[in-house]
């Protein structure tokens, strides 16, 4: 007999924050900055926790040198060659921590990782990314890449629930990563039916990941700042609340780090094909298992699998940084509301409140 859980799973649009009463004089006053010392490579991290995402569209050289101007991180995407790292290593010296050096689980992945980290001593984050980190393989492969490079700092996945938070943890990674589904170019739920209401699976898998002094990363479902603001915090309460509190949720959402993809495409900095048609620029934006992105990198979607991801034209958006700023202020302006003077407290003075709307739709797009 199948088993079906009837518990309540949410996603961001369920839910808003309470205003609270705050002290605050000015959004100029709250730190974004986070620290963090990860359970396995002992290494430190300081940086405002957002993650451009590890997709050839996103995850570019020029999205990492602008947004480690303010202190964000990247996710490089791992099809860049050896000499592309070593060029843009020589003329970017100053960006290398606050990116990663992304891999998938071939044999084939893990030399050209190597050779990477080997020519570029500096870059101290490796980004092991499949869709599905459920695989024993997987798992091995973790344990395999720790043992090679014990005081790097490791982020895996993706996964959505606890137990496999924990097992990922205890095999050598620091950061998981969390969602399956949720991005805006993923088919994954409609090709296989598999996936977990985001801001449910960052409650649960922060609350396993913290019991363990790991960490996370809400992957992927963000469409604005009010998103990344909901994912952020450390788990003051777990799930089952819900069932406790059915108009509100006493707890942070519980992500350490947030990842985008959507948000940061169709910018100058982003990969893909400019596209201009009828006096308007576009930019090409994908998923990373898309048909697109397989024909460029494998010659094709192999017979034994299908497409899970979409191809779509993102109006183009012009300089980063401006959305960078934009992501910046709204995370800002949240924690004004709720009376959060540092990022890391934001959770403590989180209450979400139930919706069956986010926004009067007439004349803007719902969030």
């Amino acid at each position: 007999m199948p088993h079906i859980d009837n518990s309540i799973k949410l996603d961001f649009k369920d839910v808003l924050l309470r205003p609270k009463r705050s002290t605050l004089k000015s959004r100029n006053e709250v730190e974004l900055k986070r620290s963090f010392s990860f359970r396995n490579s002992k290494q430190m991290y300081t940086g405002i926790p957002i993650i451009a995402a590890n997709m050839d569209t996103v995850g570019t050289f020029e999205m990492a040198k602008v947004l480690s101007k303010f202190s964000l991180f990247t996710a490089v995407h791992k099809h860049y060659t050896l000499e592309e790292w070593k060029e843009f290593a020589s003329q970017n010296p100053d960006c290398l921590e606050n990116l990663a050096v992304s891999s998938g689980i071939s044999p084939s992945d893990f030399e050209k990782l190597k050779e990477i980290l080997e020519a570029i001593p500096k870059v101290k984050y490796i980004c092991l990314d499949v869709a599905n980190g459920y695989s024993e393989h997987f798992v091995e492969f973790v344990k395999y890449v720790r043992k090679r490079f014990p005081s790097h700092t490791i982020m895996a996945g993706n996964v959505v629930t606890g137990e496999m938070v924990e097992e990922l943890i205890l095999s050598g990674a620091d950061i998981i990563k969390v969602g399956i589904g949720q991005g805006s170019v993923c088919t994954t739920r409609t090709k296989t039916g598999v996936g977990y209401p985001q801001l449910s699976a960052v409650m649960e898998c922060a609350d396993a990941a913290h019991g363990l002094k790991g960490h996370i990363i809400s992957d992927g479902g963000c469409s604005c700042p009010g998103d990344v603001a909901k994912a952020f915090g450390w788990t003051c309460g777990y799930p089952d609340q819900i069932h406790l509190f059915p108009t509100s949720i006493l707890a942070g959402a519980g992500a350490d780090f947030v990842m985008l993809g959507g948000m940061l495409a169709g910018h100058s900095e982003s990969g893909g094909e400019l596209i201009e048609r009828n006096g308007k620029k576009y930019k090409l934006f994908y998923g990373m298992s898309s048909e697109v992105a397989m024909k460029k990198y494998a010659g094709g979607v192999a017979d034994y699998r299908a497409s899970e991801g979409k191809t779509v034209e993102v109006p183009f958006k012009g300089d980063v940084k401006n959305t960078i700023q934009d992501i910046l202020g709204g995370v800002r302006s949240t924690c004004t509301y709720v009376g959060a003077a540092k990022l890391r407290e934001l959770s403590r003075r989180t209450t979400f409140i139930r919706v069956t709307q986010q926004t009067n739709p007439i004349f803007s797009e719902e969030c």
